[in-house]
């Protein structure tokens, strides 16, 4: 994932002789891609909101990043569609934007201007504050108390928007980021609305070649530096003597010794089946089930032949809500029931990156928000997804893209239990543990190992948490964390388990 990657460039940069090991065929993680009849299909994540953490990261490498990656705006953002025909068309410009909300509630204006401005003052405290330093220990938390205090961490993310603004469309376009992240919007704290300033101030983009194009970029200046990256090689255990890491035993049953172990494998993983000979003190199984993990995602990958002209009002991105915006929140994140109606986030890279696709065809992924598989009820996948993709298909059939099925030309589908299986994400949760308030900052695993010394964590999972620019940043915090190789014994090693 990006997360590792980003750490061992990092490392590297320090002067640690770095071994990546990469269960999947294609590096980037959730991030990576595959090929379907000529189609490119973005597994995971699809923007890029935070330039400047790659840029930095680079730089720390002695490299351009913009020499590298050919990073895109993207124009609109992304348009919001509501069940009665309304829309708002999200994009960077805030008198636009003003125009967008006056058209929508002209009464919600004033109301959207302080939105903007405490959205500003969180991603100040939470994004280049506490988010950009290591948070593993109790005083670490404490220095930053009046700051919760001061900002109302103790609000949702919903319940913030819903002080500010009274139309329930607004209230949703304004709650909804933490669905990108894993968290409930109802429940999640208020210091996530910084990601609306993340998108006024540093735009929304694109990758040409798709995240996978970074991830690859990523592993030339791994190798570059002396690194290894090897594809096809899953860890199987994170070995242990004295309390101390030291290295890793691969599923084939070869042994790496290392004086500095990473993991970018999600933290549940790492502490349940990696570390599975290693007594815990905090991070136990009991307190693993206990926890409350993000949602899953049912996600629709699928291409059409000979539609490049057709749908020319759905462009990059479009968001379509269902009927419902609340009580579909509770159906999947509180009571783990999937639910008769759906909202949906469609892609459409083909618009922007004619690589995706054969000439003249489109590629698309449809992502539905679903229950994960924690808890006795979990959704049978093997019997429902061909069921759930009907009902996927009806919806972006009716609403979206009128007769796209007609064209189908190539189709794959990743359930909560393809997360399961293909990034041994625990319970299927498509972003590790869901970001509340006592899952954020020192109550989430630590970049430092609570449970072993020589361990690392970064991704998703850990401090600060998932989405790209916090995975890419929790590398920036581990390197705070890890001695410079010079102060290690000889011939220091670095290895990221995912």
């Amino acid at each position: 994932g990006l997360g590792g990657l980003s750490a061992a460039m990092r490392l590297g940069a320090k002067g640690y002789r770095v071994t990546v090991l990469d269960r999947l065929d294609r590096a980037g993680g959730r991030g990576s891609s595959l090929m379907r009849n000529g189609h490119r299909f973005d597994l995971g994540p699809t923007i890029v909101t935070v330039p400047q953490v790659f840029r930095q990261l680079w730089a720390e490498c002695g490299r351009d990043f913009d020499r590298d990656v050919d990073l895109r705006p993207v124009h609109p953002y992304y348009e919001i569609r509501w069940d009665d025909g309304s829309h708002l068309t999200v994009q960077q410009d805030e008198q636009a934007m003003i125009a967008e909300v006056a058209r929508l509630s002209p009464g919600d204006v004033a109301g959207y201007r302080k939105f903007l401005a405490d959205s500003e003052a969180r991603y100040r405290f939470g994004f280049e504050g506490l988010g950009r330093r290591p948070m593993n220990k109790l005083m670490d938390l404490i220095r930053e108390l009046p700051g919760f205090v001061r900002l109302r961490a103790d609000r949702s993310v919903y319940g913030h928007a819903a002080a500010r603004v009274r139309d329930p469309r607004l209230r949703m376009a304004l709650s909804f980021h933490p669905l990108f992240i894993g968290g409930d919007p109802t429940n999640v704290t208020s210091m996530y609305i910084l990601v609306s300033h993340l998108e006024k101030e540093f735009g929304v983009h694109y990758a040409m070649g798709g995240v996978q194009a970074m991830a690859d970029a990523m592993v030339r200046v791994i190798e570059d530096q002396g690194g290894t990256v090897r594809q096809g090689a899953e860890v199987d255990e994170i070995t242990t003597q004295s309390g101390r890491a030291t290295g890793v035993v691969l599923s084939d049953g070869e042994r790496l010794p290392a004086r500095v172990v990473v993991s970018n494998a999600d933290p549940g993983t790492t502490y349940d089946r990696l570390l599975r000979n290693h007594p815990k003190r905090r991070w136990t199984k009991k307190r693993l089930d206990g926890a409350r993990w993000s949602m899953g995602l049912f996600v629709w990958y699928f291409g059409t032949r000979g539609t490049q002209g057709m749908w020319g009002d759905v462009g990059h991105h479009t968001i379509l809500n269902g009927p419902r915006y609340r009580g579909l929140l509770r159906d999947i994140f509180l009571k783990k029931h999937l639910a008769g109606d759906m909202s949906i986030y469609l892609h459409r890279p083909s618009v922007t990156d004619p690589s995706v696709a054969p000439r003249g065809d489109d590629t698309f992924y449809a992502l539905s928000p679903v229950p994960n598989l924690h808890g006795k009820e979990a959704v049978d996948w093997s019997a429902m997804a061909e069921t759930y993709r009907q009902k996927v298909a009806q919806v972006l059939d009716e609403k979206l893209i009128p007769g796209f099925q007609d064209h189908l030309s190539a189709s794959e589908v990743f359930t909560p239990e393809t997360f399961e299986s293909r990034y041994l994400s625990p319970h299927g949760a498509g972003f590790s543990l869901e970001p509340r308030i006592f899952q954020s900052a020192w109550f989430r695993p630590h970049n430092i190992s609570e449970e072993v010394e020589g361990l690392y964590l970064v991704g998703a999972g850990t401090h600060p948490g998932a989405g790209i620019p916090s995975v890419v940043t929790s590398s920036e915090v581990l390197t705070q964390l890890v001695p410079d190789a010079r102060g290690a014994v000889a011939a220091p090693m670095k290895v990221a388990a995912e």
